[in-house]
């Protein structure tokens, strides 16, 4: 069995270290939050103390942290995973950050004796504690091969991307289709609704016909019962679109719709509700109507 670090034990890392532990694997643990700490010892992960006492012990070091500069900080900061590397370790990055921050990581990485790979999930809360999460990809096809079993085990689609970064800007592009998505089907049921259809057999009917998707299915359903607890916050999908919109002005390009998406999620945020799930981007679109759906 491996000897396996993983640092940041959120909604996502809790249930996704689980399933490492419950297939055998020596995990030494660290968070911020001790209460994941503690819940995983008793599920017999190593506490530790910091993140450098993470890589000090483990070959293979998995991160899953909120943005670019808390990766900076787990890899690089004080008590961070780069003053405890052991020669020839192997760092993975499971968070969503920026694209061009990855590859220079990686190339500081490297200058130090250790790998690394890029490897953003998508899949929500539900993906992470089904074992069910997409897993992207980039970095060295030989590293990718190495670490995959592990991949495996927390995730079903498992795609290796391409090079340092790709994996990252497949996330990016994951997270336009998914915003843009979880606005079409609010924008649909709040048709429907004010039309006096009821809301709940319209999204029945278009789940058989080409319209259907898993955010039609399951964020549908959310918006009906008016459920918002988080599987995907607000505040993380509007960190994902930022590097979308930063990364669309460096390369010249235009993305009118992201921004859109953005503002709507913007608008809900200025409300206080950024911690709401990213399906709750309908309560921005219910406020320009003066109409609520209901199931």
């Amino acid at each position: 069995m491996a000897n396996l670090g993983f640092i940041g034990l959120g909604i996502m890392g809790k249930p996704m270290a689980g399933h490492l532990i419950a297939a055998g694997h020596t995990l030494h643990v660290y968070d911020l939050n001790p209460a994941p700490v503690r819940e995983l010892a008793s599920k017999g992960a190593v506490a530790c103390t910091s993140s450098k006492q993470v890589a000090q012990k483990s070959d293979i070091i998995i991160t899953i942290v909120p943005d670019t500069p808390d990766e900076e900080a787990v890899l690089f900061g004080k008590d961070g995973v780069a003053e405890g590397l052991r020669p020839g370790a192997i760092v993975v990055d499971m968070s969503s950050i920026s694209p061009i921050a990855t590859k220079e990581f990686a190339h500081r990485l490297e200058a130090l004796g250790a790998k690394m790979l890029d490897a953003p999930v998508s899949g929500g809360q539900v993906g992470a504690q089904n074992a069910t999460l997409s897993i992207m990809v980039g970095g060295p096809t030989d590293l990718f091969n190495q670490i995959n079993p592990y991949f495996q085990l927390m995730g079903k689609n498992i795609v290796h991307v391409g090079g340092h970064g790709d994996g990252q800007t497949c996330k990016v592009a994951n997270q336009i289709v998914v915003a843009l998505t979880i606005e079409a089907v609010a924008e649909a049921l709040l048709f429907a609704s004010k039309a006096g259809a009821d809301p709940a057999k319209v999204r029945l009917a278009l789940l058989g016909g080409f319209a259907q998707s898993r955010i039609l299915e399951i964020h549908g359903q959310r918006m009906l019962d008016r459920s918002f607890a988080p599987g995907f916050r607000i505040r993380l999908h509007q960190k994902d679109l930022n590097l979308a919109l930063q990364g669309a002005r460096s390369l010249g390009l235009s993305l009118p719709n992201t921004a859109t998406a953005q503002e709507l999620f913007n608008a809900v945020a200025a409300q206080g509700d950024s911690d709401l799930d990213h399906s709750a981007m309908l309560l921005a679109l219910e406020k320009l109507a003066n109409h609520k759906i209901s199931g």
